[in-house]
């Protein structure tokens, strides 16, 4: 029996004797199968392979990123927030104990939280290595592959996990897709965590945002327009996504005037 592991989108499934057929992230069209077809490994012949590392770097004062090389599933960043909780944003598939172990020399952690299904990765894994719950939109709760105990499914648009990091529901990218409100970073002005969810553009003054990434889809001009409408009252003044790209500066005020370009551009209203 082994929890495997689909190696195109490096989310993990449920514990079965042989590999699935399928995989349900990337048989959606928000994800693509690979064409040369569906293939598995698992966690412990990554580890076995020695071809893998999680290195984990800080960004700012509290805040860390966990980045595998080379380059495994979608290859997205992990975020380790240390707020009033320290928290895992997201998560990425490689853990071995080198990780585990730096990361418990630096304070462990005490939640794990997460954007959408295409992050999911080990999250089981990594909520046992460190003894901590996972938190999940309600919405998404179809998308989970591997289920645990450990998984808190939360409901509404928002989720006090501390005083300084809260869970902000926008949808979009997924039904119960979520970004993070870390209050006091970037020295009190405000981080605003998204994955994919809200994305950063080649001209870093600039996000975008989209049902399916691989697959070009769009989202409505409604629906973007009700995401900038939850996102408004948010302070922030930075922005990291899911791919290490960073909004430096005035994140709040590219998130808006994006959504009205994006908008714009489809031709559709803010109503």
């Amino acid at each position: 029996m082994s929890y495997w592991i689909c190696t195109t989108c490096g989310v993990q499934t449920d514990e079965e004797a042989v590999q699935p057929t399928t995989c349900r992230i990337c048989s959606d069209e928000r994800q693509y199968v690979n064409p040369d077809g569906q293939s598995w490994t698992t966690r412990e012949a990554m580890v076995a392979s020695k071809n893998y590392r999680t290195t984990v770097t800080p960004e700012q004062p509290g805040l860390m990123s966990l980045v595998t090389s080379p380059q495994f599933g979608i290859g997205q960043t992990a975020y380790l927030v240390a707020g009033a909780k320290r928290l895992l944003w997201d998560c990425i598939t490689y853990l071995d104990q080198t990780v585990i172990d730096e990361i418990n020399q630096q304070g462990g952690l005490d939640a794990i939280a997460l954007s959408h299904p295409h992050y999911y990765a080990t999250q089981v894994d990594w909520a046992e290595a460190f003894d901590v719950p996972i938190y999940i939109h309600q919405a998404d709760e179809q998308w989970v592959t591997r289920p645990s105990d450990r998984i808190i499914f939360w409901s509404g648009d928002r989720l006090e996990l501390a005083e300084d990091l809260v869970l902000q529901r926008v949808g979009g990218h997924f039904d119960g897709a979520t970004v993070l409100e870390w209050t006091q970073g970037d020295a009190g002005r405000g981080v605003l965590l998204t994955g994919d969810i809200v994305r950063v553009v080649a001209d870093r003054a600039w996000v975008s945002f989209m049902y399916s990434y691989p697959n070009l889809i769009p989202l409505p001009a409604t629906t973007v327009a009700q995401m900038a409408r939850q996102l408004s009252p948010l302070s922030f003044n930075q922005l990291y996504d899911a791919f290490h790209r960073i909004v430096e500066t005035d994140a709040a005020g590219a998130v808006a005037r994006s959504a009205a370009r994006y908008i714009d551009a489809l031709g559709g209203t803010d109503d």
